[in-house]
């Protein structure tokens, strides 16, 4: 029986292993300052495309994250190595907004 205040979140990917079972290192990614709400929009996009992460917080972060919800110096952003230079894609992808953008009108495929 669990008796953790916290629910188990089934949907977030697991880290990768590599050839030999053994758990893929880490690799730094980025450093996130600001608000809560910019971590919270980083770690939301990485885990909507399957790419897990684990966070570390300098500079006693963590201690400004229990006391004021979130880490006055930022966080540290790590993923697996495997998988970095698709996190680095996304984050630096460019945003298209509605009607930026045109569809290929090939009349061989349209009904």
């Amino acid at each position: 029986m669990d008796w953790s205040l916290r629910k188990k979140d089934d949907n977030k990917p697991s880290w990768p292993l590599d050839a030999d079972g053994e758990t893929v290192p880490p690799a730094y990614l980025t450093h996130i300052g600001g608000g809560p709400l910019d971590m919270e929009l980083t770690l939301g996009l990485l885990a909507a495309y399957g790419i897990p992460h684990v966070c570390e917080y300098p500079n006693n972060g963590l201690f400004g994250k229990l006391i004021l919800g979130h880490p006055p110096s930022g966080m540290e952003v790590y993923v697996p190595e495997t998988m970095l230079e698709d996190a680095q894609n996304l984050l630096n992808a460019d945003i298209i907004e509605d009607g930026e953008y045109e569809f290929d009108t090939d009349e061989e495929g349209m009904d």
